[in-house]
């Protein structure tokens, strides 16, 4: 059965928001590895510093930041594939969700990182994604996220392996506090009691 062009619309309007959206953000991500590879890679002191109060605002700063362009073209794929599944569901879901992934992964990055370490990149979203895509389906009781839940884990779900310590240079610490606040978003987005989608009661995801 074929949509009539009224019902095309929305689907075609979703579909470009979401593309434009998460397109806009790794842009982001690539003009701000331009600049700091012009200032001879500054910036990375911006990353969250464990136990400095000052390295507290890398929380903020860190998920923009990467340790060169094989570290960032990297995570482009992932970030692409997985920031367009989400915003499928609105943006406000994905701002939703990136925020608690994080603050949560920066937060835990700092309070578990070793001394003098300095943590940058956008891989505890990544992983963030990845967990919450898993799981938001069992949250929801929703058939069609549940399977969607299994495709990411079959496309991704070797890259979770990267939250156990082991690889020198890796920040196991932002990937599994982003894999944590992945879960937690995910247990936010459960059905309220009238059947609607959201963190918000008697509120339908946007």
């Amino acid at each position: 059965m074929s949509l009539s062009p009224e019902q095309e619309r929305p689907v075609r309007n979703r579909f470009v928001t979401a593309a434009t959206t998460i397109g806009g953000f790794v842009l982001l991500l690539w003009v701000i590895e331009v600049i700091d590879t012009l200032t001879g890679h500054r910036l990375d002191a911006f990353g969250v510093r464990p136990w400095n109060l000052e390295g507290l605002l890398g929380i903020l700063f860190a998920p923009l930041l990467h340790l060169g362009w094989g570290h960032l073209i990297a995570n482009t794929g992932p970030l692409l594939v997985l920031g367009f599944v989400i915003l499928l569901s609105g943006v406000g879901t994905w701002l939703r969700v990136t925020a608690v992934v994080w603050i949560v992964g920066g937060l835990g990055t700092w309070l578990t990182g070793g001394p003098g370490s300095v943590h940058i990149g956008a891989s505890g979203l990544v992983f963030g994604w990845i967990v919450y895509l898993v799981l938001r389906g069992v949250f929801t009781r929703s058939l069609l996220q549940i399977g969607l839940g299994v495709l990411v884990l079959l496309a991704y779900g070797a890259i979770l392996w990267g939250v156990l310590p082991g690889q020198f240079g890796i920040s196991w610490q932002g990937h599994l506090f982003g894999a944590i606040g992945g879960g937690l978003a995910a247990r936010l987005e459960k059905p309220s009691e009238d059947g609607a989608e959201g963190w918000f009661p008697g509120r339908a995801k946007q």
